[in-house]
């Protein structure tokens, strides 16, 4: 695996990325616990995570378009939260 770094982003821009992944990461661990049993809540766990992930994915996409990132097949940026900094990690 290798990893380039390829960019950075605004504090403002990394705290909107920083929310929603921290978001993402407390319904997967939501999503690990609770059953289907209780339909309601778990409808609502569903739908909560699919609009995350869209949200998640539009800020990366957003961002690659506005800071025209370096991007190959099967690679995928990161953030270091603590420098804003951007990579690309490639297998």
């Amino acid at each position: 695996m290798t990893t380039k770094l390829v960019g950075q982003v605004t504090v403002e821009e990394k705290n909107e990325i920083q929310q929603l992944f921290e978001r993402r990461n407390g319904l997967t661990e939501l999503a690990a616990i609770l059953t289907p049993e209780k339909e309601e809540l778990y409808e609502k766990l569903v739908k909560d995570m699919g609009e995350t992930g869209t949200k998640f994915q539009g800020w990366w996409n957003s961002m690659a378009k506005k800071y025209q990132w370096e991007s190959v097949e099967n690679g995928n940026w990161e953030i270091n939260f603590d420098t804003c900094e951007i990579f690309l990690v490639t297998p």
